[in-house]
């Protein structure tokens, strides 16, 4: 049986890259909590009060910030699992990445899915959906799974890795007609799956401040 035959368990993608988003952002939350409590623990102890001692609170504070804005509003594993739920997985036998941008929500990955023999496959902006700032080790060249629709967007799946990224299109004002001619079905299942609209964009910090 080839691996283009068994599609991936949706339910343990999900928990992986839950598993992953947790420990990830665990991590990053304990460095910033430890450098802000840092200067109060030296206090406790008896060292006095400095310019040096006091100096871990303002790392400590910005990796909290950008932790929570990158959380806040660079997540998309709810909205991964909508697109699941809505759509069939597709096998793609490709994947070709062209550049990739470090932005706030992340490491935006442009990216290409297509099958061995056919044309035309469009180029794709992706957003990992566990928030890790990484294109996976391997998955250059190989294959993946993709559902959705790629006039509006969808999710990736990598074969290897089970790692799970958002996707939507790099030239998403190219694709505004066909969204707009779309039958009222297909605009209906994309509306049920959260890519009704442009989600893939670097957002503004003072909006993640408002939230």
């Amino acid at each position: 049986m080839t691996q283009a035959s068994v599609p991936p368990d949706v339910d343990q993608v999900l928990r992986h890259n839950r598993m992953v988003m947790v420990r990830h952002v665990s991590v990053r939350f304990a460095l910033g909590a430890a450098l802000v409590g840092l200067p109060f623990v030296l206090q406790s102890v008896g060292v006095s009060v400095s310019a040096l001692t006091v100096l871990p609170i303002l790392p400590g504070l910005f990796l909290l910030l950008f932790l929570y804005l990158r959380v806040g509003l660079g997540r998309r594993l709810k909205v991964c699992e909508k697109v699941l739920r809505t759509y069939p997985l597709e096998y793609r036998s490709r994947v070709v990445k062209k550049q990739s941008q470090r932005l706030l929500l992340g490491d935006v990955h442009t990216v290409k899915l297509s099958v061995r023999g056919q044309h035309g496959a469009p180029f794709m902006r992706a957003v990992s959906a566990s928030t890790v700032r990484r294109w996976p080790e391997g998955a250059e060249g190989g294959d993946a799974w993709f559902a959705g629709d790629s006039a509006f967007g969808g999710v990736m799946i990598l074969a290897g890795t089970g790692d799970l990224f958002f996707l939507q299109p790099a030239g998403w004002e190219k694709f505004a007609s066909e969204r707009a001619q779309a039958n009222p079905e297909r605009r209906a299942r994309a509306e049920q799956a959260g890519i009704s609209r442009r989600l893939e964009k670097e957002p503004s910090p003072m909006a993640g401040l408002g939230n």
